[in-house]
């Protein structure tokens, strides 16, 4: 049999980390009152004033931090996307995995090769992943919206060739109040040197993406 070249991992991303600062606590104390020169009187003080509380904003995250990326897939899913791989997926390593996780399957089963990737990040507030989700979706082309995953979800697949072999990818966005769920789907046939369908790549993503989804949700506070 003959060895063909394998597609190359996408580099996973990291969003910004925003660091919260707390605000400090004001102390105000009350002058002393003066005798008055004409009279001899006691000589007294006005009541201190009271330490006043201090007015804190606390940013509200649903989501402290990623889940398990190689557990948000049920087996049975992974062997029917990504035929002939572990189940258990491998982690990629993380400068933070706190706040962001990718886990990885792939597997080449006789001429048939697929490849899945499956991200979680976690941002620090609804706003910033809002924003970073709009950023995404104006990076890409094409594409249409997912409804009922998440707060809001989009797919898009496109159609490479290098060395007259087709890959196609599908590419998941969604966004679940302060975090983003990330799905990439790609597959070929190193014997046709074809691609599968983009209907077969489109709901292998989104079928991915809303387990992703589910399983991120089981963990919010």
């Amino acid at each position: 049999m003959r060895s063909f070249p394998l597609p190359i991992a996408l580099t996973a991303r990291l969003s910004p980390v925003v660091v919260l600062a707390a605000a400090g606590w004001a102390l105000s104390s009350g002058p002393l009152a003066t005798p008055e020169a004409s009279e001899k009187k006691p000589t007294g003080k006005t009541a201190t004033q009271s330490p006043t509380a201090p007015s804190e904003t606390q940013a509200v995250k649903t989501y402290a931090a990623a889940p398990a990326p190689c557990d948000a897939l049920a087996a049975k899913t992974v062997k029917s996307l990504v035929p002939g791989a572990k189940t258990t997926g491998k982690e990629i390593p993380s400068t933070d995995s706190d706040l962001r996780r990718t886990c990885s399957w792939n597997a080449l089963k006789g001429y048939d090769y697929r490849w899945l990737d499956v991200s979680f990040e976690v941002l620090d507030s609804d706003e910033a992943a809002e924003k970073s989700y709009d950023g995404r979706l104006a990076e890409k082309s094409g594409g249409g919206a997912v409804p009922g995953v998440g707060d809001a979800a989009y797919s898009v697949v496109n159609l490479t060739t290098e060395d007259k072999q087709d890959t196609r990818e599908g590419v998941v966005v969604a966004r679940a109040a302060n975090a983003l769920v990330i799905v990439t789907y790609n597959g070929s046939d190193f014997e046709s040197k074809k691609a599968p369908d983009t209907d077969v790549i489109n709901k292998g993503a989104i079928k991915a993406a809303k387990e992703a989804v589910a399983a991120l949700q089981k963990t919010r506070d």
